[in-house]
This record gives structure tokens, C-alpha cells and sequence, in this order.
């Protein structure tokens, strides 16, 4: 049977969240699967990013990784995002992305498709639960099938957000345990889509 095919389609500010992406890239690709690790575009005004040093430093940070594209989307047997929290809900950039996605609803080619999300927020309360849950509505409209982390791995019993990885980056870069849980879910996607698409093929 073919790999799994994962995109992981994100925006990150400062960091936090691109860390995140790429642990999660690196527990799918454990896991067997070909994943493309995407960025959303940057949308906001130049002198908004200039006036926060950390921010105008990660975008030059990750010039080198493509835009997420509609066809990243297609080619995907499972697509994670992640996002920063905004006053509860995904950021503005991800969103515009979201946006564009129409064309391939219309023709139900985002249906069956497994999702899931990850996030992080300033505070311990900023709204991360309230982020992913956001996220899920646009799972729902697609057709989607969510795949949460769950408390299907130890590592979860110390993060303690089953709906998806996330991190209080008011608290500093992530650490070791939320990497390994981002890791965690990452593989549990693909473990997912994996029998899904093996069930399909019999």
C-alpha cells in the first residue's frame, strides 16, 4: 500500500507553533508517512511585524519553508493544522488560507479526509481548547474526520489537552513534553489515515 500523504499547514508568529509543526512533522514521518510541512502566508502589515523583534525574525526564520497551497490539500490522506490563539479562535492568516478552500469543497474533495489541529496561546487560559473546537467547525463542513490525541499515549496525561497539542508560550519555547505529545499526535494521525486507506483499498 502507498505511505500516508500528511500535510501540516500552520501559522506561526513567533515560533511557538512552527516548533509544534515540526514535531508533529517528525512523529508522521516516523510513523511512515510523506508529509509536506507548510506555512500560511504572512498578511499582516510589515510595520506590525517590524514592531515586534521576535516576529519579524521568525518570518525571515522561515522563509525557506513553500506556502500551503490548495493542492497540498488535495494530495493529503490527513491534514493537521496549527495556529496561534486569537481571542479564541485560529489567527487571522490561517484562516485567510481556510478561505480559499471552496473550490475544493464544492467538488467533495476535502470530504473523508482525516483532520487535526494543534495551538498555543500566551496565557494557560488564553483559549486553545476553544481554537481547536474553532478549527473543527470548518472539519465539520468539509466532511472531515477528526482524529484528537486523545489520552491514547502517557505523554497526554501531562500535557492535559486531548483535543489537540498545545503550549502557554508565555511560558517559554516548548519543551520536551510537548514536543513528544505534538510527536504523539502526529503519529496518530497517520496510524489513523493509515487504516482508513487500507480499508478503502480491500
Amino acid at each position: 500500500m502507498e505511505p500516508v500523504n500528511v500535510a501540516i499547514i500552520y501559522y506561526s508568529s513567533t515560533g511557538t507553533v512552527h516548533a509544534l509543526a515540526q514535531a508533529v512533522a517528525e512523529g508522521a514521518e516516523k510513523a511512515g508517512a510523506r508529509v509536506r510541512l507548510r506555512r500560511v502566508a504572512e498578511t499582516a502589515p510589515p510595520e506590525a511585524v517590524d514592531s515586534n523583534p521576535a516576529w519579524a525574525r521568525h518570518l525571515q526564520d522561515a522563509a525557506e519553508i513553500a506556502e500551503a497551497g490548495l493542492d497540498d490539500l488535495d494530495w493529503a490522506d490527513a491534514t493537521l493544522f496549527g495556529s496561534p490563539t486569537r481571542f479564541g479562535n485560529p489567527s487571522s492568516q490561517l484562516r485567510a488560507f481556510i478561505d480559499t478552500t471552496s473550490p475544493l469543497w464544492q467538488e467533495g474533495r476535502l470530504a473523508d479526509k482525516v483532520y487535526s489541529a494543534f495551538t498555543a496561546s500566551g496565557t494557560a487560559h488564553g483559549g486553545q481548547e476553544s481554537t481547536i473546537l474553532a478549527l473543527a467547525n470548518t472539519f465539520y463542513h468539509w466532511g472531515g474526520i477528526i482524529v484528537p490525541p486523545g489520552y491514547t499515549d502517557p505523554v497526554q496525561f501531562q500535557t492535559g489537552n486531548p483535543y489537540g497539542t498545545s503550549h502557554v508560550a508565555g511560558e517559554g519555547p516548548p519543551g520536551e513534553v510537548v514536543l513528544r505529545a505534538a510527536h504523539h499526535q502526529g503519529r496518530r494521525v497517520v496510524e489513523v489515515a493509515a487504516a482508513l486507506k487500507a480499508g478503502r483499498a480491500a
